[in-house]
């Protein structure tokens, strides 16, 4: 009795993987036929996919990343003849393909009863991983679509999978990590920040410093996670590189003395910027950010000689002439308050002449700084405010007729 029990249940152990296996071979089939029926096949796969007879075997995967490998065939031949298909199942068949191909691997690397590793399915996934990675069609177009779309943690999922693939180890470093790949990387970050993903986002730009790849909006995107993420050591240590690599861009020095005057250390934002000017004595950016540094902390006469410089260095730097003519307008503000303090009526009277002489000086600088950028309306609307308290009423029509023409 107890043989014919277990013979009974041999016959049903047998049958049943025999049926698993079967359901391999269906879904094989039915994602590979003329007129394909992945849906079929995916039913038919998943219950291969969860039973211990099958489960464990590298074809099984195979063929389950095999089906979304040919539903993404199957669009992309659409693709070809302009026919319509459905982007987003096309790129999710990619992604779904991907995990399946990734198990596969692994199970394809055990050894067998000899301990010999015998890989049957390697050659092939490789094959179609690269595929993935190198048409255009595939991960890069699906990765763009869903950025334009705003789906910024599905777009850094697509393009998760591209980055990946060249450090496969089955694929032995064949691949190169060209500029495309340091683009990609680029877009993925700039994806994983709109969806707060900031660890992600700061490693595919700490990766990308030294890319040559948009280095300076690199820099300039990493000291904004770092600093959105409070992390105010790595935010200061990303804006010094980035003045390192761009000594005439005035862009990370000043947010470099920003972030010493936040932090209420002026003295060694003006340590820092002196010493950036001995190193680099003709960057008139340099100069034109210690006349505003100097400004700020009241150093007049040091800002005048600094805007002078930087104009000295460069002609046509409009916002250092801006920078003059805004020291001569900034102390003839405080000279009106003080006047204002004064209850004679004729000293007052003759200390707002003083004030409208110095309101006077400050005419010229700007006026330079509109001839050189013309563009720029606020350096009219300054000069608007002037002729407008000087009464220089011919001069006042004619710039508001410029700013009204903009």
């Amino acid at each position: 009795m107890k043989k014919l029990i277990l013979s009974l249940f041999l016959v049903i152990s047998f049958t049943f993987s025999y049926a698993q296996k079967s359901n391999v071979s269906k879904a094989k089939n039915k994602a590979l036929m003329e007129t394909p029926d992945f849906a079929g096949a995916r039913e038919a796969i998943k219950l291969a996919l969860k039973d211990s007879t099958t489960k464990n075997s590298a074809e099984t995967w195979y063929v389950a990343g095999l089906i979304g490998y040919s539903e993404n065939d199957a669009a992309y031949k659409k693709a070809l003849l302009n026919q319509r298909f459905d982007t987003i199942a096309k790129g999710n068949a990619i992604l779904e393909s991907y995990d399946y191909f990734i198990n596969a691997i692994k199970l394809d690397q055990v050894p067998d009863a000899k301990g010999k590793v015998k890989p049957k399915f390697a050659k092939e996934i490789k094959s179609k991983l690269t595929e993935y990675y190198k048409t255009q069609q595939d991960l890069v177009a699906f990765g763009a679509y869903l950025f334009e779309k705003k789906k910024y943690k599905e777009t850094v999922k697509a393009f998760d999978v591209f980055l990946e693939i060249p450090k496969l180890p089955i694929m032995n470093n064949e691949i190169k990590m060209d500029s495309t790949y340091n683009m990609i990387t680029y877009y993925a970050a700039v994806a994983a920040s709109n969806a707060q993903m900031h660890d992600k986002s700061i490693a595919y730009y700490e990766s990308l410093k030294d890319k040559n790849y948009e280095t300076k909006a690199v820099y300039q995107l990493l000291y904004e996670e770092y600093n959105n993420q409070k992390d105010s050591v790595n935010a200061l240590k990303t804006l010094k590189a980035g003045a390192e690599k761009f000594p005439n861009d005035a862009w990370f020095l000043q947010n470099i003395i920003n972030y010493y005057i936040f932090s209420k250390k002026t003295n060694d934002a003006l340590v820092y910027l002196n010493s950036a000017i001995a190193r680099e004595p003709n960057s008139a950016q340099y100069r034109y950010v210690k006349g505003n540094l100097d400004e700020s902390v009241g150093n007049y006469d040091e800002a005048l000689g600094a805007f002078d410089k930087a104009i000295e260095l460069d002609p046509k730097m409009a916002d250092a002439y801006a920078g003059k003519g805004r020291l001569y307008y900034n102390k003839a503000v405080k000279m009106a308050e003080e006047a204002n303090k004064i209850k004679d009526v004729r000293l007052y009277n003759a200390e707002m002449k003083k004030v409208d002489e110095e309101f006077k000086q400050s005419i010229p600088f700007f006026k330079k700084a509109a001839e050189v950028n013309p563009k720029e309306v606020e350096f009219k609307k300054t000069l608007k405010t002037l002729y407008y308290r000087l009464k220089m009423d011919a001069d006042f029509e004619a710039i508001n007729k410029e700013i009204n023409a903009m």
